[in-house]
């Protein structure tokens, strides 16, 4: 019997509750160091920030239904020039944020990626080119923009916030809270902010109602690769960094 779409929703769900890393709060609560943060953003540019935009251009170019096609693009044109929120790229925004922390935008040109990241970079390369775009979709907008907070965010969507609202979100995250980045270094998240009411629906309702029936194992298959080796990556980035592992 084909799994029905409250089914699939709740499946797809259920495995992104478990895109949490154990050796986050190292990031998000100021322990650790310069060299450390370095190591954990270098990746991040590498693997998946610098290049989103391709991989999405890649999916909107299977051609999907003009619906499918409007969000794709609105991504797109967002990630690319910033053209819904601050008028710059995000990849150039995530490099002034480096700045601020005090690298050089030298320290992100080349690709210097542990195994695991490579093995996970070259699963996204590979799920970019997948011949249904759908299953490259959930891989793209569910997964890797998607986190651990998606089913709470489907259930409460967020409202479009308020200048103030975003920047007290500013001054409480922990690059500028532990690691004293300045403030007019983080448009990258204000960025996010702006943009952020309704993403995390469109990108569910796009899966979801897309996705037919015989394909439905074959999205929640990949989306499950994708957290395993997305977990592999972030184990070996906390190994890289000495974050001792809880026992």
């Amino acid at each position: 019997m084909p799994m029905k779409k409250s089914a699939f929703l709740n499946a797809l769900l259920t495995l992104m509750d478990h895109k949490h890393h154990w050796a986050w709060e190292y990031f998000s609560s100021g322990r650790l160091s310069t060299p450390q943060l370095k190591t954990h953003f270098q990746h991040e540019y590498a693997v998946y920030v610098r290049d989103f935009p391709v991989f999405l251009s890649r999916i909107l170019g299977k051609n999907p239904p003009p619906s499918v096609r409007h969000m794709l693009a609105e991504n797109i044109y967002e990630e690319e020039t910033g053209g819904l929120s601050l008028g710059t790229s995000h990849p150039e925004l995530f490099l002034a944020m480096m700045e601020g922390l005090g690298f050089r935008r030298a320290d992100f040109e080349q690709d210097r990626l542990l195994p695991a990241a490579r093995t996970y970079r070259a699963w996204l390369e590979r799920m970019s080119h997948h011949r249904h775009w759908v299953v490259a979709a959930a891989i793209f907008t569910v997964f890797v923009e998607g986190s651990v907070k998606d089913r709470k965010e489907l259930h409460a969507p967020p409202k479009r916030k308020k200048q103030e609202d975003i920047e007290a979100i500013i001054a409480d995250h922990p690059l500028v809270r532990y690691h004293k980045v300045p403030r007019n270094r983080m448009d990258l998240i204000r960025a996010h902010q702006l943009v952020e009411a309704g993403h995390r629906q469109d990108a569910y309702d796009m899966v979801v109602n897309y996705t037919p029936p015989a394909l439905r194992p074959v999205v929640l298959t990949s989306v499950k690769r994708s957290l395993a080796l997305w977990l592999n990556y972030r184990d070996a980035i906390a190994k890289a960094c000495n974050i001792p592992r809880p026992s």
